[in-house]
């Protein structure tokens, strides 16, 4: 006699170890980011990379850390703008992203160059749209196992 308990269980596979999941998800966010900087770069006009493959991964690694540590402040002492703007403000903060990430970049010998506002604006709505596209696509939500 099957439970509804047994069909649940061989319903669903068993979920990954949470450390492999965690690392399986922040290469994933690497990959999606590299190939999101590297469209940013072929269609936008005046955003350039001219490296590697190896060197979009290492783009791709400074875009992360520049998001993860200098974007909260900036979100921190623009949360009125932002509120007024309903968010659109954000744009601006992702081109802004965009322009400390190529002056980072440049610093460490990363051949990756903004050419200035305009660019990066259109680069970060690229990047943006581009990476929550794919991160939908191949990123898997979290789910509950209760």
């Amino acid at each position: 006699m099957v439970t509804p308990h047994d069909v649940r269980s061989t319903a669903l596979p068993p979920a990954p170890p949470r450390v492999h999941r965690d690392a399986m998800h922040v290469l994933l966010r690497l990959l999606i980011n590299a190939f999101a900087l590297w469209c940013a770069a072929q269609f936008v006009d005046g955003i350039r990379y001219t490296g590697s493959t190896t060197g979009l991964l290492g783009l791709s690694l400074v875009f992360g850390v520049m998001n993860a540590f200098i974007r909260p402040v900036l979100q921190f002492f623009s949360l009125p703008v932002l509120i007024l703007t309903l968010g659109l403000f954000a744009l601006v903060l992702n081109a802004a992203m965009l322009l400390i990430t190529s002056a980072v970049a440049t610093r460490l010998d990363i051949p990756f160059h903004v050419d200035g506002f305009g660019p990066a604006l259109v680069g970060a709505l690229l990047v943006s749209i581009v990476a929550t596209v794919l991160g939908w696509m191949l990123i898997p939500r979290e789910r509950d196992d209760d």
